[in-house]
């Protein structure tokens, strides 16, 4: 097993939370779903796996680049 790293690719903030530590979660999968000016930009895993941890929370300001979660595959 391998842990993978979910960066954020854009800069705002943390409007809902998908999937919590310990959900199963598949490759495209929405985990979050993050707000920038006005729109909503999920935040996908990029393989299959579990959630192990979650680095943000709702109404957090997010970094681009920022790691918001890692995923156990």
């Amino acid at each position: 097993m391998a842990l993978r790293e979910i960066k954020s690719e854009i800069t705002g903030s943390l409007w809902k939370l998908v999937k919590n530590p310990g959900d199963a979660v598949a490759e495209d999968e929405p985990i979050m779903v993050l707000e920038s000016m006005k729109m909503e930009i999920p935040v996908v895993a990029d393989a299959g796996g579990t959630v192990k941890e979650v680095r943000v929370k709702e109404g957090e300001p997010v970094s681009e680049g920022q790691v918001v979660a890692v995923i156990e595959t």
